[in-house]
């Protein structure tokens, strides 16, 4: 406020307002400059994977991702409700963005986002195990309103794993939201990876609070990869 303040002192314009009008300035300006350190402060525990934004998400381009259901995702509310989202679909189309997208939508709305990368989350669980920072870890990974776990199913999981993650979904289910990416197709009932009765993203998709995104077509990154020339064609 005191900078504003200064501000408003170098700005002749200023002078001819009311006091109370200056007054609300210097709050609006300090009220917008705390949300903007709160939000930075989120996005930086976050740790989103890319810089994606909802209202750049590409709607034109045929994926599967139906409008009225991308717009209900993004305003939230599903969050609040404790409810869960699995997107699937083959390599390049955009399943990490659309996640991470979402990530810094509820960033924006003030709610708490984690992103991991499964592969990456379990050595890293593997890890605090052997120092002693395991529960602390889980604590933080069920205390956050949105979890996102990237690239679900790469490889077969182990039985320390299976553990893991069975203990990350309990303290999640019912109380937090969960965003899953995969590029293994659903199906009702379907346990991939050989683990029967193991937590999965695809048990996440069968509960009735879960919400699912397939999606379909041309890979974005080759899309993406095509270049254009020097006469203004495109360059496949």
């Amino acid at each position: 406020m005191a900078k504003a303040f200064e501000e408003q002192r170098r700005s002749p314009d200023l002078e001819a307002l009311p006091f109370e009008d200056r007054i609300g300035l210097l709050v609006d300006r300090e009220a917008a400059e705390r949300d903007t350190r709160r939000l930075t402060t989120r996005l930086k525990i976050a740790a989103l994977r890319q810089t994606a934004c909802v209202e750049d998400v590409d709607l034109r381009t045929p994926r599967g991702i139906d409008r009225a259901v991308f717009a209900k995702l993004v305003e939230g509310r599903w969050i609040d409700r404790h409810e869960n989202l699995l997107v699937t679909g083959a390599t390049g189309l955009g399943k990490s963005w659309l996640a991470c997208a979402l990530g810094h939508k509820a960033c924006r709305d003030n709610r708490s986002v984690l992103y991991h990368r499964v592969p990456r989350l379990f050595e890293a669980l593997a890890l605090a195990r052997g120092d002693g920072r395991y529960a602390r870890l889980l604590k933080s990974l069920g205390r956050a309103q949105l979890l996102i776990l990237d690239d679900w199913g790469l490889s077969v999981l182990t039985a320390a794993e299976r553990r893991d993650l069975l203990e990350i979904l309990e303290d999640r289910h019912g109380r937090a939201s969960t965003i899953v990416t995969s590029q293994l197709p659903w199906t009702p009932g379907m346990e991939p990876l050989g683990t029967p009765r193991s937590p999965t993203p695809f048990s996440i998709a069968s509960s009735t609070t879960a919400h699912r995104l397939q999606l379909t077509g041309e890979s974005m990154r080759k899309r993406s990869a095509k270049t254009i020339t020097l006469d203004g064609q495109p360059e496949h």
